[in-house]
Formats: C-alpha cells, sequence, structure tokens
C-alpha cells in the first residue's frame, strides 16, 4: 500500500496532477454544459470551529480556499472519510443575505446557510484548471 505521507502522481483524463503530503485527489467540477472545469484537491488538515471569516482567512493561510457548495457536494462523495461527522463552512455567502454562508453536513450530506458568525469547523482546497 502506498504510503499517504510521500508526494505522488496520478493521471486523470490524460493530465498528471502532482498531489503533495497529506492531499486527496477528490474529483473533477463540472460546468453547466457538463464539460470539465477543473479538478479538486482536499489539501491537509482540518481547523476547529471559527466564523466563517475566520476560516476563510485559515484556508488562505494555507494557499488555498474553502470549498464552494458544488465542491462540498463532490467532497462528500469521495472524500467524506477525510472529514468529522460535523459541520464546515463552505466560501458561498448566501445571495440574499451576506451575514449568512452556505455550510455542508458531514454526517448527513446537508447543506444550510448559516450566521458567519456561527463556529463551524474548515477544510481548504486547491483547484488544478483544466
Amino acid at each position: 500500500m502506498a504510503d499517504r505521507t510521500t508526494p505522488r502522481t496520478i493521471t486523470v483524463l490524460g493530465i498528471t496532477l502532482q498531489l503533495a503530503k497529506g492531499e486527496h485527489y477528490a474529483g473533477l467540477i463540472l460546468n453547466a454544459d457538463g464539460t470539465p472545469m477543473h479538478h479538486l484537491v482536499l489539501l491537509p488538515g482540518d481547523n476547529d470551529g471559527a466564523s466563517w471569516a475566520a476560516q476563510t482567512a485559515w484556508a488562505e493561510s494555507l494557499g488555498g480556499d474553502l470549498p464552494t457548495r458544488p465542491e462540498q457536494a463532490l467532497l462528500y462523495a469521495n472524500c467524506k472519510a477525510q472529514f468529522k461527522a460535523d459541520w464546515y463552512w463552505s466560501n458561498t455567502q448566501h445571495a440574499e443575505d451576506s451575514d449568512y454562508a452556505w455550510s455542508q453536513g458531514f454526517y448527513g450530506g446537508y447543506q444550510l446557510s448559516l450566521n458567519e458568525s456561527a463556529q463551524l469547523r474548515a477544510r481548504a482546497v486547491r483547484r488544478l484548471p483544466i
């Protein structure tokens, strides 16, 4: 079995991707027309509960971003074991109320918007354009 602490290379759709130590390939995010938009890579590390702004800054400090809502759904489908059974912030504010942002439950798969002051967990991702 491969050692998950060493960098590894994977090939997806004919493209070779280098994953750093602790990273997990989550899959492809598609455009509305079904064509591939980007590869999604889950960065190592899980941040304890903090506000949406604090978690956004934490993800940026790692050179990543919080995942979008569609990316969180993909992470739930393909990398659920990498998350605690808890709520995680997305990078997406609610369209009708900027005091709220979207989150993903990693125990039941639900998404909902919560006040940005709520103390939720976070994971960072990086995107590799196609």
